[in-house]
């Protein structure tokens, strides 16, 4: 990806999944980078798509930050729903 917003490093949690952004009279899809980090009392996550595979968007990163408590409802439910598509 070139022009990077986001800092990818060996320890990015994933560098290379299937993304799409969709606006108003648009859907395009590209790869994407998708982080998890940690600070104090907080988690971040923070989505990438390949700014050279949009012609819609511009460079920008898409961050979200959430309290430890949240962070483990969205862990929840990520697991319910892994569970489901493996059909568990």
């Amino acid at each position: 990806m070139a022009d990077r917003v986001m800092k990818v490093n060996a320890f990015t949690t994933f560098d290379l999944l299937d993304a799409s952004v969709e606006g108003h009279g648009f859907e395009e899809e590209a790869l994407a980078t998708f982080n998890v980090r940690t600070a104090r009392e907080a988690v971040t996550l923070e989505l990438e798509l390949d700014n050279t595979a949009l012609e819609h968007v511009p460079p920008h990163a898409d961050r979200v930050t959430l309290s430890a408590a949240e962070a483990r409802t969205l862990a929840t439910e990520l697991q319910n729903a892994a569970d489901r598509a493996d059909g568990d």
